[in-house]
């Protein structure tokens, strides 16, 4: 069985690749720096991460780190 966010990155980065200047901003299910490293990759333009910060699992501490 695939993971639903394996099969949604591989949609977003087709996407991206056909229409190169789409932003694209991810949001639900991101719950993790590992998330936000694959939609880096993916080149998503933003991400909404509110919940996975509410609920500790994400610190705002690893994203300072993150974005460096």
């Amino acid at each position: 069985m695939v993971c639903w966010k394996v099969q949604i990155l591989g949609s977003i980065k087709k996407l991206i690749n056909k229409f190169p200047k789409l932003k694209v901003v991810a949001s639900g299910g991101v719950s993790s720096l590992h998330d936000l490293e694959e939609l880096k990759y993916a080149k998503v333009y933003g991400v909404i991460i509110g919940k996975a910060i509410y609920e500790g699992k994400i610190k705002l501490e690893e994203l300072k780190a993150f974005q460096k």
